[in-house]
C-alpha cells in the first residue's frame, strides 16, 4: 500500500506508519528470501518464515543467536494482516517478515525519540528551589535510563492480532487490533503505541491463550532474532478451526535453551501460562511458590516485582519494594533482570544485609548445634521476656512540684499504670514513651479535684518535669538491643531465668559464649547473633514495614530469619520462592505452612510449579533419584525438555580425578555457552591449581562471564540458584561428606546436579550416594567420558560430535 493511501478502519496512526515504512523493503527484490515450512512432527500447524541468510538447520532463538527455525523447503504461510484487520496471508514470504523487520526500525526509532525528549526537558523554570531541582532532574535521569535501548535486547518479541477490538462490543464487522508485545511501551510522535508492554491487560492473551480458549485473539506471533536483528516468526491462529493445535513452539524453546553468558536474563518472552497467574497476582496478597530445579520461581519472583510495579507503582513507590537473596553472587546474578524491564528502583540484600548495624561485625561462627538453637523460634519469647525484664515495679510515691504547689501519685497508682502498659503488650519503647504523658495526666486529674483548669500544654509540661522523667528512668529504663543480646550469651543466670520452661539446659549451655566479651564493640558476633539483635530491637522499636518482599531460596531460612524479614513487610505482601529438596542448612524448613507462619503470613497461597524449563529431563530425572532421601513426597520436576547424552557419568582413578575434570572443562569450552566447574568447597584450591596450571582461566562466582571467559569454579556450598549451560561436577562423595550431616549433604548434591542447562559431566573416583548408583534408578545410566551433547550451537573444534 502506498504511503500516502487511506488508513483501513480499525487501524492506529502507528500502524499504518509502520505499514507505511514497510513498503520500499517489502518491494525490494529479495536475496533470494527462503521460507520454511515445518511440518505437524515439529510443530503442529505452526509457521515460520526465516532469511535467505538462514538456513534450514539453524535455530531462531527469541533474543539471542540462531537463525530461523524448521527443516527442509516449502511455502510458508507468515501473515501479512494489515494493522488492526484479520490476519490474512501472502504469497511472498519475505514481505511478512520485512514488514516486522520495518516494524522494529520504527520502534527503534521512536523510543530514542522519547529519549531525546527527555534528555532535552529543560527544568530551570519548574523548579521552585534546588532542592526540588536535584529531586527532579533524579527522576529525570531515572526516566533517561529506563528509555535506554539495548542493542540485543528486542524491542517486542511477539504480537498478538485481536479479532475484535479489545473493550468493544463483540458485535458483527467489530475491527479488529494490532498489538506489537515487548518489555516496555515504545510510542510515536503522536502518542500511538508502537509497543505495548508486557504487563499490560491487552498483553495477557500472549502468555495464556490457547486453542481452547482463544480470548478473542486470531494470530499470536513469536518473534526470533540473530544479535538484535528480527530473523524468523513463528505462527499460530488461535481462532482458526481448521488449525490443529500446537504441541511446541521451536522459537520459545530455542529461547529457553540460548547459551548463558553473563548475569541472569528475563524471561518474559518464554513466560508460561501457570507462572503467569502468579506473575500477575494481585498485591493485596502474599504468594509462596515452591517450584524444583528449572521450573523458573526466581525468574516468576522477578517478574512478579515488575507487574506490580507497573499495576501499583504510586503505592509501592511510597513503601519501597524489596529482594532479598541468599548471597551477594545470587544478587550479583539477577541484579539486570528488572533494569532490562525498564524497573530500576527496586533494592536488593541478603537477610544478613538487613539486620546488619552500625559498629557490630559478623566476625563469629557458630556450630551447627548452636545455631540451631540461636535460630528457633523459641528464642523470640526469651528476648520478649529479657526486654520486659527491664521494667520495674514502684515503690515509692512521686512527688511533682508546679509553683507553689506540690502533686503526689502514690507508688500504687504508678504500679497501676505499669501495670496497664504491660498488658497492652506494645512495644517497649512505645510504652517507655507513654508511661510519662500518664503520669501528667493522673497529676492533671488532681489539679482538677483541686478547682484548677489546666490544659494540654501543662500536661506536656508536667511529663518533662525533673522528676517525672527521673521516675521514668527508674521504672522504665531504656534497653540497648546489642547490650540485652550480650548478657544473655554472657551471664547463665539471666539467660536461664528467661529461657526457664522454653530452652533446655543444655540447649542454654550451647547458647553460652566460652569467655564472655567486654562490650558489644568487642564480641565476635556471629551472624545468627545479629538476628537476635534485630529481633530485640523490634521488641524495642518498631521496623519499617515495605509495600513487597520477595524472598528467594527461602528453604534455607530459620525461624528467627523469617521473622526478620516478616517485619520488614508487616503492612505489605510478600512473593516467598523456594524448594524443600534444596534446604541445605542445618535448620532449613520443614513444611511451607510452618515457615509462613514465622513469616507473619499464614493465609499466603502455596503455589507448586512441577514443569522444568532449564534442565535437560536425563539429567533433573537422575537427581530425582534423591528425592526419597531428601525430601519424601516432594514431586519431581517434569522437564520439558528431552536432550539426549546431556548426561555423562565417569568413573576415574582417585589419582587422575583433578586431571580428568580439568581435561572435561577443557572439553565443554570448545561449545557455546557458559561452564561452571562445581566441586565440594575443600576441593576448590586443588582445583583451581590445576586449572591455572593447564592455562585456563576461570572466574569465580559473582563475577559475570563474558564471551572470552565463561569457566566459573563454584564451590557448592554457593551453587544454589545458578545456571551453566555445561557443569562438570567433581567428585559427588565429597560434596555430601563437606556438609555436617548426611541428609544436607545429598540435599546439597541435588542442588550441584541440577545447574545444567544443557549437560552435566560427572566425574567422581569415591562411590556415589546409593541412590545415584548404576542400576539404582530409572534414569539413564551413563558411564563414558562423552563429551558433552551438541546443541548445534557449536561444536568441537574437531567437528565432532556426541
Amino acid at each position: 500500500m502506498p504511503a500516502h493511501a487511506p488508513e483501513p478502519a480499525g487501524r492506529t496512526r502507528a500502524e499504518a506508519t509502520t505499514e507505511a515504512r514497510a513498503e520500499a523493503p517489502a518491494q525490494a527484490p529479495a536475496a533470494h528470501p527462503a521460507a520454511v515450512s515445518v511440518t505437524p512432527a515439529t510443530v503442529s500447524a505452526v509457521s515460520v518464515t526465516a532469511l535467505a541468510s538462514t538456513t534450514t538447520t539453524g535455530t531462531g532463538t527469541t533474543t539471542g543467536t540462531g537463525t530461523g527455525t524448521g527443516t527442509g523447503t516449502g511455502t510458508g504461510t507468515g501473515s501479512d494482516s494489515g494493522a488492526g484487520n484479520a490476519p490474512g496471508s501472502d504469497t511472498d514470504p519475505a514481505r511478512p517478515l520485512a514488514r516486522e523487520q520495518a516494524h522494529l526500525t520504527a520502534s527503534r526509532a521512536a523510543l530514542r525519540a522519547m529519549r531525546e525528549d527527555v534528555e532535552s526537558l529543560d527544568i530551570r523554570d519548574v523548579t521552585a528551589n534546588w532542592v526540588n531541582a536535584v529531586v527532579l532532574q533524579g527522576q529525570i535521569d531515572d526516566r533517561i535510563k529506563a528509555l535506554a535501548d539495548l542493542a540485543h535486547t528486542p524491542l517486542f518479541f511477539g504480537r498478538l492480532d485481536y479479532l475484535h477490538a479489545p473493550g468493544a462490543d463483540l458485535a458483527e464487522g467489530a475491527g479488529g487490533e494490532q498489538f506489537y508485545i515487548g518489555r516496555r511501551h515504545v510510542h510515536d510522535a503522536d502518542g500511538d503505541p508502537m509497543v505495548i508492554d508486557w504487563r499490560a491487560p491487552v498483553s495477557q492473551p500472549f502468555y495464556r491463550a490457547s486453542k481452547a480458549d482463544p480470548q478473542d485473539i486470531a494470530l499470536r506471533r513469536r518473534f526470533g532474532y540473530t544479535g538484535g536483528e528480527l530473523t524468523a516468526y513463528e505462527d499460530e491462529h488461535l481462532s482458526d478451526p481448521a488449525e490443529s493445535a500446537a504441541t511446541v513452539s521451536k522459537l520459545l524453546q530455542q529461547e529457553i535453551e540460548r547459551p548463558r553468558v553473563g548475569p541472569m536474563r528475563d524471561i518474559v518472552a518464554t513466560i508460561q501460562p501457570e507462572q503467569d497467574e502468579i506473575v500477575r497476582s494481585g498485591l493485596s496478597g502474599s504468594v509462596c511458590v515452591q517450584g524444583g530445579p528449572g521450573t523458573g520461581k526466581t525468574a516468576v519472583g522477578l517478574h512478579r516485582v515488575a507487574y506490580l510495579l507497573y499495576a501499583h507503582r504510586e503505592r509501592l513507590a511510597r513503601t519501597g519494594t524489596l529482594v532479598i537473596g541468599p548471597n551477594r553472587s545470587f544478587l550479583h546474578y539477577i541484579e539486570q533482570v528488572l533494569p532490562a524491564l525498564g524497573e530500576l528502583e527496586v533494592k536488593q540484600a541478603t537477610v544478613d544485609d538487613l539486620v546488619a548495624r552500625d559498629g557490630l561485625e559478623v566476625r563469629g561462627t557458630d556450630a551447627a548445634e548452636t545455631a540451631v538453637v540461636k535460630g528457633d523460634a523459641r528464642m523470640a519469647e526469651v528476648l520478649r521476656r529479657a526486654v520486659r525484664s527491664h521494667v520495674n515495679e514502684p515503690v515509692e510515691p512521686l512527688m511533682v512540684v508546679r509553683g507553689s504547689r506540690r502533686w503526689r501519685v502514690p507508688a500504687y497508682e504508678l504500679a497501676e499504670i505499669v501495670s496497664e502498659l504491660l498488658d497492652r503488650d506494645i512495644r517497649y519503647g512505645a510504652a517507655r514513651d507513654a508511661l510519662p504523658q500518664r503520669i501528667a495526666h493522673t497529676v492533671l486529674v488532681r489539679m482538677e479535684q483541686a478547682g484548677e483548669a489546666p490544659d494540654d500544654r501543662v500536661q506536656d509540661a508536667v511529663a518533662r518535669n525533673p522528676a517525672v522523667k527521673a521516675a521514668v528512668r527508674e521504672i522504665w529504663p531504656p534497653v540497648e538491643p546489642a547490650k540485652l543480646v550480650l548478657r544473655l550469651l554472657s551471664d547463665a543466670e539471666f539467660l536461664a531465668a528467661h529461657a526457664d520452661g522454653l530452652l533446655t539446659d543444655d540447649e542454654q549451655k550451647l547458647l553460652l559464649w566460652p569467655k564472655p566479651f567486654r562490650g558489644v564493640r568487642s564480641a565476635k558476633w556471629s551472624a545468627a547473633d545479629l538476628v537476635l539483635i534485630d529481633e530485640a530491637a523490634d521488641l524495642v522499636e518498631r521496623t519499617h514495614s515495605l509495600g513487597h518482599v520477595v524472598l528467594d531460596e527461602a528453604q534455607d531460612l530459620s525461624p528467627m530469619q523469617y521473622r526478620a524479614v516478616g517485619r520488614r513487610c508487616t503492612t505489605g505482601s510478600a512473593t516467598v520462592l523456594g524448594d524443600l529438596a534444596q534446604g541445605t542448612t542445618p535448620w532449613a524448613t520443614r513444611s511451607w505452612g510452618e515457615a509462613l507462619t514465622h513469616l507473619g503470613k499464614p493465609e499466603a497461597v502455596l503455589e507448586e510449579l512441577t514443569a522444568g524449563f532449564r534442565v535437560p529431563r536425563e539429567v533433573i530425572a537422575y537427581a530425582s533419584r534423591l528425592l526419597p532421601a531428601i525430601s519424601p513426597g516432594l514431586a519431581p520436576v517434569s522437564s520439558v525438555r528431552e536432550t539426549p547424552g546431556s548426561l555423562v557419568v565417569s568413573e576415574v582413578a582417585a589419582a587422575e580425578l583433578t586431571a580428568a575434570v580439568v581435561e572435561a572443562c577443557r572439553t565443554s569450552l570448545a561449545y557455546e555457552g557458559s561452564i561452571g566447574l562445581i566441586a565440594a568447597d575443600a576441593r576448590v584450591p586443588e582445583l583451581a591449581g590445576a586449572l591455572e596450571a593447564a592455562g585456563l582461566p576461570y572466574l569465580g562466582p559473582g563475577e559475570e562471564t563474558t564471551e572470552r571467559a565463561r569457566l566459573t569454579l563454584v564451590p557448592a556450598s554457593l551453587a544454589k540458584g545458578l545456571e551453566y549451560d555445561y557443569v562438570v561436577l567433581d567428585e559427588p562423595a565429597a560434596v555430601v561428606s563437606g556438609e555436617p550431616d548426611e541428609r544436607t549433604g545429598l540435599r546439597r548434591l541435588y542442588v550441584c546436579l541440577t545447574r545444567a542447562v544443557s549437560g552435566l559431566h560427572l566425574l567422581h573416583a569415591a562411590p556415589l550416594p546409593a541412590a545415584l548408583a548404576p542400576g539404582a534408578g530409572n534414569g539413564a545410566d551413563v558411564c563414558s567420558p562423552v563429551t558433552p551433547v551438541d546443541r548445534g550451537r557449536g561444536r568441537p573444534d574437531d567437528g565432532t560430535t556426541s
